[in-house]
């Protein structure tokens, strides 16, 4: 890998943001509007608390956890990056070169970050130093394989990261970790998706218990004031009873949404594959032949141009495959009008 490669994502691009943007997985029932008026409120003259005192106290409350646990940063990339790192200088201090292990399909960052670091990857996560997981996954929105396996078979030494990104927006089954296993793993929670506020980069991780060295390190990367008064003040709002009240209503509005997006695709020539999630990937009907025959890139070049942005999956290890968030029942059926005049 390039470092000088460009990261594909989804979102804003060169045309700037889309009319319909089914790229981002972002909460379509957003945004959460108490964050919006914090976010208006909140007083960008000053910096934040340097320690971000009460921020700290109300994320491990809410979370159950000491504040020594926890970890803010700029973004779930940033923490990405700065474990990634963290572990590498780990190693070096040993006079190793650390392994990372990844997910056959995976967010990029992970591989960028590692590739950076200097990380070698490495085929088999009992040889890895860091193992990265996400569930649900992405681009796929699928459980991670065996998540409670590979936590049970941690050795001393070994960081299992549970990147929970796409968590919040789970819409069928559950976690497959308990409360012990959860203690065991490095979390990444990123709020402003389920928030319906990408715009917001915001994040934090928890650490697991008994956890000392590597703390300390992932703490000494981080810069000075990583999140500014947008970023504390979308935490804070995340961190309460009411905004999770309102993402569980919207988890039973994104269900019938979903529900119908699929059926409508279906219908359409299109296959959608399994998620839980408030994405899924899709292609064209009919099996290998006819996904590998159908031009996605050109298909999702023209959408662009009509308003209409998906993710394409070919970075993921997916050619001829895209992945798309819900979306409200009035953008599901002028997206299907769009697909259909790719068909001519």
């Amino acid at each position: 890998m390039s470092l000088s490669a460009s990261r594909t994502h989804g979102g804003p691009d060169m045309m700037g943001v889309p009319i319909h943007d089914l790229s981002s997985n972002s909460n379509a029932c957003g945004p959460y509007p108490p964050a919006e008026e914090a976010l208006r409120a909140a007083d960008a003259r000053h910096y934040p608390d340097h320690a971000y005192t009460s921020l700290v106290i109300q994320l491990a409350a809410w979370h159950g956890v000491a504040p020594s646990r926890i970890v803010l940063g700029g973004s779930g990339s940033e923490l990405i990056q700065r474990l990634s790192v963290a572990i590498a200088l780990e190693a070096l201090n040993s006079g190793q070169t650390a392994a990372v292990w990844l997910p056959e399909h995976a967010y990029g960052d992970y591989a960028y970050a590692a590739h950076a670091a200097g990380l070698v990857r490495v085929p088999d996560a009992e040889q890895a130093d860091l193992i990265w997981a996400c569930d649900p996954s992405s681009p796929v929105g699928q459980a991670h394989e065996d998540l409670a396996g590979q936590v049970a078979a941690l050795r001393l030494g070994q960081t299992l990261v549970l990147d929970q990104a796409y968590e919040p927006l789970r819409l069928s089954g559950v976690l497959a970790l308990d409360d012990r296993a959860l203690g065991a793993v490095w979390r990444i929670i990123t709020p402003n998706k389920a928030l319906g506020l990408t715009g917001v980069r915001a994040a934090y991780a928890i650490s697991p218990r008994q956890e000392a060295g590597l703390l300390a390190r992932v703490r000494a990367l981080a810069p000075s004031w990583p999140l500014g008064v947008h970023g504390v003040a979308l935490l804070q709002c995340w961190a309460t009873v009411d905004a999770h009240q309102w993402l569980s209503e919207c988890r039973e509005q994104l269900k019938v949404w979903k529900a119908r997006q699929v059926s409508l695709l279906d219908s359409s020539g299109w296959s959608v594959s399994p998620s839980v999630a408030n994405f899924f990937v899709i292609a064209r009907s009919g099996g290998l032949q006819a996904e590998t025959e159908f031009d996605m890139k050109s298909c999702l070049e023209a959408l662009r141009i009509r308003g209409f942005k998906l993710r394409d999956c070919t970075s993921f290890g997916l050619p001829h495959r895209a992945r798309v968030a819900v979306a409200s029942p009035t953008v599901q059926d002028e997206l299907m009008l769009a697909l259909k005049g790719q068909e001519r």
